[in-house]
């Protein structure tokens, strides 16, 4: 027992009798109390700094206080001992726009602990017209719905409604105005189309548009000439948008297609980004140094330049990809004329075999038929050859490759899910290791079961973000822990100016991953896509714990994220 008696006359006396009833009262004090606390974890908190011990307490939607919580409680905790703690991850790319409308859960996706999925490459979900709303239900596979949406934002806000766990954004597609406008016809807009093209634009970045996204292979978005992109970045750049691409050529012609992006960021004097940077084709893997070269001259200069890559040497797209952009003017239903056609068909089959400057060979990238997986087809009775390559499924009909890809688009009148053996290894851990690259999924957000079934996704709609943290993390060691949190965290949250997630932060959205770099790792393969990915225990997106050791609850507490443009409140 002190005898505080002795010091009560003097003014030392006081100083101590006070400091001693501080210490008391804070002692009997109640201790702080959240609504979520995780606690005893190696906290990244996604500013690329290395992981240290801590907590992270949340209340309501909101990160209350990281670090040492002392005797915080909190109405749920997570002890995260051996775990690291980690902002959302946010899938730079993805293409989850109806499977997130046939399953918000988003399984797929959210058990790699992305939190946040940009959608928007090339084509948006919105604005549309009455022919784009038919062709929309025309071109439906397996997932079907109704269109119950005009704008761009009512789409995003139709998801949040149906509810959904990660949260949702998108850019505007570039091809959507050109399609509102002036469809499917390979030529410039007027100038009075292209006004009306950019006021679309300006009207979905006050909805909360991120930017304008293009996709440059692909009609009719590859009608496009550099000047109408500059104009629409020109737009979207008012609103601190930005401006990404899949550019133009991603084979022969890579530097150049960069090139084109590099020059509409400088003029529209925008940011910009390179959907998926890759070279595409054997031969064409010694260009990707060169490419990197000039995007880092670029960044030099002042721009600022940046990609995003998916952790795979093959790529998806349709298999129409393997055929000249010509096919495809006025429409897809057009090109199924063309592709029956005996006339057009001796041409295509030609050009498909053919190098050329004017479009880049998807057929020929590949090498051989034997690297062209089918993965996806719309009519039942093509089904069973999913999983089977070009190759396999001409030998089986006796004909031709390029004649059995027409055959079976026509057959199919559908695009057909198809995967592209033409990338290389040493080109994706190069590309791992750039500072200034993200990652994304380029994929649906899946899980084994019911509808999804039907067709085979490529493996990184189940394993892109797992297969980064494991394999080239913790195995091959390319970039750090905590460098490749801020590459799945803050770098592209600052990339696209959304405000306030991305990192483990006071006042930051609470959107948080727990998982075990030790263990983390992806499970799909190209035979056996459907498995999910393994090691992460907890995701918690806006406060609201959506992953609980290792298994969704269920809860759907995602929402529309707007970008800087937004003039809502």
């Amino acid at each position: 027992m002190v005898d505080t008696k002795r010091f009560v006359h003097s003014g030392d006396g006081l100083v101590f009798v006070l400091s001693f009833l501080c210490v008391v009262v804070t002692a009997c004090a109640p201790a702080p109390q959240y609504d979520l606390v995780i606690r005893n974890g190696t906290i990244y908190d996604g500013s690329g700094s290395a992981g240290f011990a801590g907590d992270v307490a949340i209340n309501g939607d909101a990160i209350a206080a990281v670090g040492s919580l002392g005797r915080a409680r909190g109405k749920t905790e997570i002890d995260a001992a051996g775990l690291a703690v980690a902002p959302g991850f946010i899938n730079m790319m993805c293409w989850a726009n109806t499977s997130l409308i046939e399953d918000g859960r988003s399984q797929s996706d959210i058990r790699q602990g992305v939190t946040l999925e940009i959608l928007g490459e090339g084509s948006s979900m919105g604005p549309l017209n009455q022919a784009m709303k038919e062709e929309m239900v025309r071109r439906q596979g397996d997932i079907k719905y109704d269109i119950e949406w005009t704008s761009l934002d009512e789409y995003l806000q139709y998801l949040e409604g149906r509810g959904v766990s990660p949260n949702v954004a998108s850019l505007i597609g570039s091809a959507t105005p050109r399609k509102y406008v002036i469809g499917y016809e390979n030529r410039e807009p007027t100038p009075e189309e292209l006004e009306e093209m950019r006021g679309i634009v300006r009207t979905a970045m006050e909805e909360g548009a991120l930017g304008v996204a293009s996709a440059l292979i692909y009609p009719p978005g590859s009608f496009a000439e550099t000047d109408e992109l500059i104009a629409l970045a020109d737009v979207v750049a008012e609103y601190d948008g930005i401006y990404i691409s899949h550019v133009r050529g991603e084979g022969s012609h890579l530097v150049e297609a960069i090139g084109e992006l590099i020059e509409i960021a400088r003029t529209a004097d925008i940011r910009a980004e390179i959907y998926h940077l890759k070279a595409s084709g054997r031969a064409n893997w010694p260009l990707f140094p060169e490419a990197v070269a000039l995007v880092e001259r670029a960044r030099a200069e002042g721009l600022h330049i940046t990609a995003d890559i998916y952790t795979y040497p093959a790529s998806s797209t349709g298999l129409n990809a393997s055929m000249p952009p010509w096919v495809q003017e006025g429409g897809f239903e057009a090109s199924l004329e063309r592709l029956a056609d005996p006339a057009f068909r001796k041409r295509i089959a030609r050009e498909m075999q053919e190098e050329s400057d004017a479009w880049e060979n998807g057929y020929l990238g590949a090498g051989s038929p034997d690297n062209i997986l089918l993965v996806s087809f719309k009519s039942e009775e093509l089904k069973p050859l999913t999983g089977k390559t070009l190759a396999e499924v001409a030998e089986m009909r006796g004909t031709p490759p390029e004649i059995t890809a027409m055959d079976l688009i026509v057959e199919d009148r559908s695009r057909i899910g198809t995967v592209y053996f033409s990338q290389s290894e040493e080109v994706v851990q190069r590309a791992i290791a750039l500072p200034w690259v993200s990652f994304c999924s380029d994929a649906a957000s899946l899980a084994p079961e019911g509808v999804f079934l039907k067709s085979n996704p490529h493996p990184r709609a189940y394993g892109s973000f797992a297969r980064l943290l494991g394999k080239y993390v913790r195995e091959e060691r390319l970039i750090t822990l905590e460098e490749a949190i801020r590459k799945l965290t803050s770098l592209p949250a600052g990339n696209l100016k959304i405000d306030r997630r991305g990192m483990l932060k006071e006042g930051y959205f609470a959107d948080v991953v727990v998982f075990d770099p030790d263990t983390i790792q992806d499970n799909a393969t190209f035979v056996q896509p459907h498995q999910y990915a393994t090691g992460v225990m907890h995701v918690v997106v806006n406060g609201v714990q959506v992953i609980e050791n290792g298994e969704h609850t269920g809860a759907t507490p995602g929402r529309v994220v707007r970008g800087p443009g937004w003039t809502g409140e």
